[in-house]
């Protein structure tokens, strides 16, 4: 059980994000809990009791077998009609069992949710409705557990009587031995049909280990992230000639490794320049959510993102980063094909601050270092100090040793974003993309977080993601998107002569007005 969570576990991680994206928390959390402790009592209980039952049953045939041969064919023709019995029930039982544990997965993956939303659920007074829809899924899982018993548990009397008339059959049978022999058999035969009986008995929990088996190795056999990659970033040096070559220990210069057809490497210095070259991207293949984006950024450009919501602003970024892969068109990155780099190294080089944080079960000195596993103290400091962090951290009850539990449950939002925003800063990457990373922060708070924002994004290639468009007034280029298109680009003070779409969103106006 410890190997196989081990396994679970590794392959999840292994997982691509569209996974997560499509399939419920609690459900995936299941696997671990429901279906493996299946599997769990099989081995601890069903599985002893069927090995001792067969261990038995061998045993008593070699008897019966020596003691009359004639007698021992009736009682083999009994124990097949008990085994045809069971294949019958015990086919029914396995389609419920299957159906149980895929209910008991949503019924776990509703609960999740709700308590995910339960601010939500609460103050749209929606208690009643999710209690409603609660009771639904809950009915479902009584009545595909009902079934499967229903079925598991006929087959042990069913299997009982037929032993009743196997033994009435061999004593009628039998009249002819002599008294001892006669009574010799029967308590054979009903030592022979007993523990078919009790292996009958363990076929709630063998129909449904395999059921739960079903779903864990259907977790198991989806596809990992695909990742083709052969392009990685290593520790490197400048020489003489100016010439790049790969070194042992942090040095703070990076590069791409590029290895070739002929055997040759090449080493490109890691600066952030961005390109996109007629790109497409759809979520289903079916629909395309993103058309012919062109875009560049140039090592040290902070480029915004602004538009609609559903625009496509936060698909670009996850493009970036390859969550997922584009339909057509190239990506490049310091002028390799990001399909060439391995993704493990193309996210080390990236830093994100997501809308949405998440804080780890830890110190909040170690979900700053997060973003860099080998950051020391002071360099954590240090980036709590930029990111304006330092302040709120020093009055908690034990400054930057203060245990977060519950996603930083004991936090406000601000606070917990600020978090996510040093953890960025200590991972000092040379492209960041800031995906509404101010959009918890009050105004008093954003003025003193933008200053070290700035000094973070200095020299670094940046994509910002902002509806509070007072964040990107200084971007060397800002990107309207609407409805999957680039329909406007420059820098503020163009956009706004423009009177396009851009001077609606910042004016508030119609155009044209």
């Amino acid at each position: 059980m410890r190997r196989l969570r081990v396994e679970l576990f590794t392959r999840m991680e292994s997982l691509p994000i569209r996974y997560f994206d499509t399939n419920a928390h609690g459900n995936i959390m299941s696997v671990y809990t429901n279906d493996v402790d299946t599997l769990r009592q099989l081995m601890s209980q069903s599985l002893p009791q069927m090995i001792n039952s067969g261990v038995t049953i061998a045993a008593t045939f070699v008897s019966m077998v020596a003691l009359n041969i004639p007698l021992t064919l009736i009682t083999l023709v009994m124990v097949g009609v008990m085994l045809f019995a069971a294949s019958k029930l015990g086919g029914r039982s396995v389609t419920y069992f299957a159906r149980q544990q895929k209910d008991l997965g949503r019924v776990n993956g509703y609960i999740e949710e709700m308590m995910d939303g339960q601010k939500v659920v609460k103050v749209f007074c929606h208690e009643e409705k999710s209690l409603e829809g609660f009771r639904q899924l809950n009915e479902q899982l009584r009545q595909s557990a009902d079934n499967a018993n229903k079925f598991a548990n006929i087959l042990m009397p069913v299997n009982a009587n037929l032993g009743n008339i196997s033994y009435v059959l061999c004593a009628v049978a039998g009249a002819a031995l002599t008294l001892g022999a006669l009574v010799s058999f029967l308590t054979l035969n009903k030592n022979f049909t007993q523990p078919v009986t009790q292996i009958s008995q363990q076929l709630n929990s063998v129909v449904m280990a395999m059921a739960g088996a079903q779903r864990v190795f259907d977790l198991m056999d989806q596809q990992p992230e695909e990742d083709k990659g052969y392009v990685t970033l290593v520790n490197a040096k400048e020489n003489a000639d100016g010439t790049l070559t790969e070194c042992a220990g942090r040095t703070g210069l990076w590069a791409w490794k590029h290895p070739h057809h002929d055997g040759t490497l090449t080493y490109t210095r890691l600066q952030g320049d961005v390109v996109f070259n007629h790109v497409d991207f759809g979520y289903d293949e079916r629909k395309l959510v993103l058309h012919e984006i062109d875009l560049f950024a140039t090592p040290g450009q902070k480029i915004a993102f602004v538009g609609s919501t559903g625009a496509g602003k936060t698909t670009i970024t996850n493009l970036i980063n390859r969550f997922y892969d584009i339909a057509d068109g190239k990506i490049r990155y310091d002028g390799i094909n990001i399909n060439k780099i391995k993704k493990a190294d193309l996210r080390r080089s990236l830093g994100m601050v997501l809308q949405d944080t998440h804080l780890f079960t830890g110190t909040v000195l170690e979900n700053i270092r997060y973003g860099r596993l080998d950051a020391s103290d002071e360099e954590c400091i240090a980036a709590a100090k930029l990111a304006g962090a330092d302040r709120f951290i020093r009055h908690l009850p034990e400054g930057y040793n203060t245990l977060l539990t519950g996603d930083g449950a004991n936090l406000s939002q601000g606070q917990r974003q600020l978090l996510a925003i040093a953890r960025a800063a200590v991972a000092d990457p040379p492209v960041l993309i800031l995906d509404e990373a101010t959009s918890s922060i009050d105004t008093r708070t954003e003025a003193l977080v933008q200053q070290g924002m700035d000094a973070l994004m200095t020299g670094r290639t940046t994509f910002v993601i902002a509806h509070r468009l007072s964040t990107v007034k200084n971007a060397d280029c800002i990107m309207v998107l609407e409805q999957g298109r680039i329909i406007e680009r420059g820098n503020h003070d163009q956009l706004i002569a423009q009177k396009g779409r851009y001077y609606q969103l910042y004016t508030g106006n119609a155009i044209g007005a």
